[in-house]
């Protein structure tokens, strides 16, 4: 255990102390043609990314994924398209940050003004990385305010470690008797470093690194993986209330840990091996015993264990993945994500 704690340690000086490299998804990019098809089909005139899965809602995170597509595809109009209707129709919170849910289907549009904190960094991100790379000084200005109210509001310390609170509200460890609840799929490794520039008064390298060790500490069942959401009160295990299962949230953060130079066989291998058994297809996992409960095929979730295989054993992605052809929101989502970190980052596995 000495031995493996530090390795873990001498793991995590390297990534996080290593701009460059926890910067590297800044470098990637989205096709053109591929950013056109999953516009055409996930924005609307208005600048609204639509969860066609879910009621076609949208919610803070699909507009932080789709102000961070369009920046990875150079795409300043489209950008600037969804950065209004984020600006306007989401930055609606006293402290700064944004609400979580817009349904077209209500009045008024915003059904639940909790905010949800991965939705925040991805946009506070793709901001940053707009702010820098295209010289838009408003873009980071907005980005710091965004980033200093995460910090302020989301971001607590708990069993010695920094821990990212889901939301603002239902998460503590005062609201809830299993408290606090964190979602590892919430840490976005790659905004980190870039959020340490430009805000000291959050550890934001700190909130990395004491991420990495969670998804080791949170691994658990047969097949040693965390569940989507986690009570973190004492012993880390399945919050109440919760399916105690890896699902969608969680499948997503082995792709952000590579996207942020995160390549470590000892932390990947693991998560890989749980989440797709047969070495193709994705399984949604029930915990306490192990039994895959659902099985995914889509493009979007198998190419998260082919990145894996690709980046720790130099494998061709399969051709069946390396085609963008847009599905639903969500997996079309990380299926252009995962493309943009291999044309960048990894163009042997293509």
């Amino acid at each position: 255990m000495k031995l493996y704690s530090l390795a873990l340690a001498l793991l995590l000086a390297l990534v996080w102390g290593n701009t460059s490299m926890a910067q590297i998804s800044a470098k990637a990019h989205v096709k053109p043609d591929d950013w056109q098809a999953y516009k055409a089909r996930f924005v609307d005139a208005s600048g609204r990314v639509i969860d066609d899965a879910n009621g076609k809602i949208s919610h803070s995170e699909s507009q932080g994924y789709g102000l961070l597509l369009a920046y990875l595809a150079n795409s300043k109009a489209d950008f600037d398209l969804i950065w209004s209707f984020t600006r306007t129709e989401f930055l609606l919170r006293d402290d700064g940050l944004a609400v979580w849910k817009w349904d077209p289907n209500s009045k008024p549009h915003v059904t639940d003004s909790n905010n949800a904190s991965d939705g925040d960094i991805l946009i506070a991100y793709a901001l940053v990385l707009a702010g820098s790379g295209w010289d838009r000084k408003d873009l980071t200005a907005t980005a710091k305010s965004m980033i200093r109210a995460i910090g302020k509001s989301n971001v607590i310390e708990a069993q010695k470690r920094l821990l990212l609170l889901p939301g603002v509200t239902g998460f503590s460890a005062t609201e809830r008797e299993d408290g606090p609840i964190i979602n590892l799929s919430y840490w976005i490794f790659e905004a980190f470093p870039r959020f340490a520039a430009l805000d000291q008064a959050t550890d934001w390298n700190r909130l990395g690194k004491d991420g990495l060790s969670l998804i080791d500490g949170a691994r658990a069942g047969p097949r040693s993986l965390p569940a989507d959401w986690i009570s973190a009160r004492t012993v880390f295990k399945p919050a109440k209330g919760f399916p105690p299962e890896f699902g969608y949230n969680a499948l997503r953060i082995p792709l952000y840990m590579m996207r942020a130079g995160i390549t470590d066989r000892a932390q990947l291998e693991p998560l890989r091996r749980g989440m797709s058994p047969d070495g193709t297809n994705v399984a949604i996992v029930d915990i306490p015993s192990g039994t895959a409960t659902e099985t995914l095929t889509d493009p979007g979730y198998t190419i998260i264990p082919a990145l894996v295989d690709c980046v720790l054993d130099k494998k061709k992605l399969p051709e069946s993945v390396t085609s963008f052809r847009p599905t639903l929101y969500y997996p079309s989502t990380l299926h252009l994500l995962s493309l943009s970190f291999a044309y960048g980052q990894h163009p042997e596995c293509l």
